[in-house]
């Protein structure tokens, strides 16, 4: 398969940092509070950017949906070795709302626009957790899935895929296109060297709308409140 692969890439509060409930209990403080790219999402980015060192696939796209701040994971993946980038811009009440479904169809939206041959995509999100995005794009695309992807193998025009299931793992054997979700032990994701970092500076970034897109991110959800889970109790001998 040699084409073009998007890669989904989130920006999320830090996994290091203390997570703080704000005291109207909308939701959590993230002023000021330190934000990384999403660790699947890493794993994500890596697969691709070997698949393309393998010379099995000719192009890595990194995916942002979020504000002007979302660059800056995109940047990171570019330094890891993606070649160009997309920044979705949504911010202020629909940036808060944004959810699988909304991202599922800007990412559905973009496949189409960039003729992409594979969706590359982590398994979910440290903030929200949902594990949804990737599934929703497939069933949008109409294209088969693999989740949960612990190894990841080309043939041609088929993918080989091993999950990682309740039950222990699956093998399985997906035509092209396809979306894949990265599972924790897939790889582990290099270190952007200070060289790459500096070339990153240099790589493309497109910035859209979802409307450009032809997509509706108004959210069908209502968070009626967000609270800290009551406190553990202490043990005893």
């Amino acid at each position: 398969m040699s084409g073009r692969v998007l890669v989904g890439v989130k920006r999320v509060i830090d996994y290091a940092v203390k997570i703080r409930v704000k005291p109207d209990n909308t939701g959590v403080v993230t002023d000021g509070v330190k934000h990384s790219m999403n660790p699947f999402c890493e794993i994500a980015v890596e697969e691709a950017v070997k698949l393309k060192e393998k010379k099995l696939i000719k192009e890595v796209v990194a995916v942002s949906c979020g504000p002007q701040q979302s660059q800056e994971t995109i940047r990171t993946a570019l330094a890891m070795g993606a070649d160009r980038g997309i920044h979705v811009d949504v911010s202020g009440k629909d940036y808060e709302n944004l959810g699988p479904l909304q991202v599922s169809k800007i990412l559905a939206a973009l496949a189409k626009q960039e003729d992409a041959q594979l969706i590359l995509l982590g398994k979910q999100a440290i903030d929200d957790d949902c594990n949804q995005t990737g599934q929703m794009t497939a069933a949008l695309l109409d294209w088969p899935q693999g989740t949960f992807a612990s190894e990841v193998s080309l043939e041609g025009d088929k993918i080989n895929l091993v999950r990682e299931i309740d039950g222990g793992l699956e093998h399985i054997k997906i035509n092209t296109p396809a979306v894949i979700t990265a599972d924790l032990r897939l790889n582990t994701p290099r270190y952007a060297t200070l060289p790459n970092i500096m070339k990153a500076k240099k790589k493309k970034i497109v910035t859209v709308k979802p409307a450009d897109l032809g997509v509706d991110v108004t959210s069908r959800l209502e968070v009626l409140k967000v609270e800290e889970p009551p406190q553990r109790q202490a043990g005893r001998v």
